[in-house]
């Protein structure tokens, strides 16, 4: 059999921007204010007269190839069994090379604790059976969890039918949180409306 790989499917066609990952992400993880691990961030997307809202769901990638995890000198970010990237806090000096070298924008310093956090897929729950938090309140219904190396997941099945996409797919960081309903659309920095931050 072959190894587990966890991963995160976005349907942006469902994804109403209300912002509830967000807040169960910071609620579930105790995340400090001033810093979020999930966040919503809206694009203009498409040229006039063809332009519409684009929200998109960002958090930690989870990337295969993570530029984060070959630059850390302590081994305080490491990579699990089934393919998520965590962070052990206790090796963690706090360094920030973690932060510079990930291209997605998605580790912060935590403020309370000074060392490097984000997204952990809230492993917590996925060693216990139970979906991320983001996943079990989107109500859009848009975010879908699971291993894409298992046929009959969720996620694998979504990735065969439909056409998908990653964020910044040049660097070949190979990420693990693919999004539906991206084709064809450049996102452009200077279109960005709302962007990471807030309480």
């Amino acid at each position: 059999m072959s190894k587990r790989q966890y991963a995160m499917v976005i349907d942006l066609n469902k994804c109403i921007g209300c912002h509830a990952c967000t807040v169960v992400c910071k609620h579930e993880n105790m995340v400090p204010r001033g810093v979020h691990r999930s966040w919503v961030t809206e694009y203009e997307a498409g040229k006039y007269p063809n332009v519409r809202s684009l929200k998109l769901p960002r958090l930690c990638n989870h990337c295969e190839e993570a530029p984060c995890l070959k630059v850390c000198p302590t081994g305080a970010t490491y990579r699990t069994i089934d393919g998520t990237v965590q962070i052990d806090a206790g090796k963690c000096v706090g360094c920030r090379y973690c932060l510079a070298a990930c291209p997605y924008d998605a580790r912060f310093i935590d403020p309370v604790q000074k060392v490097a956090a984000k997204c952990t897929f809230c492993y917590h729950r996925v060693e216990a059976g139970i979906m991320p938090a983001c996943v079990s309140t989107c109500v859009g219904q848009a975010r879908y969890f699971g291993d894409i190396n298992d046929p009959n997941s969720d996620v694998s099945r979504m990735l065969k039918s439909r056409s998908h996409q990653t964020l910044k797919a040049e660097l070949g960081t190979k990420p693990c949180v693919y999004y539906h309903g991206l084709d064809g659309i450049q996102l452009d920095p200077a279109k960005l409306r709302i962007a990471k931050g807030g309480r």
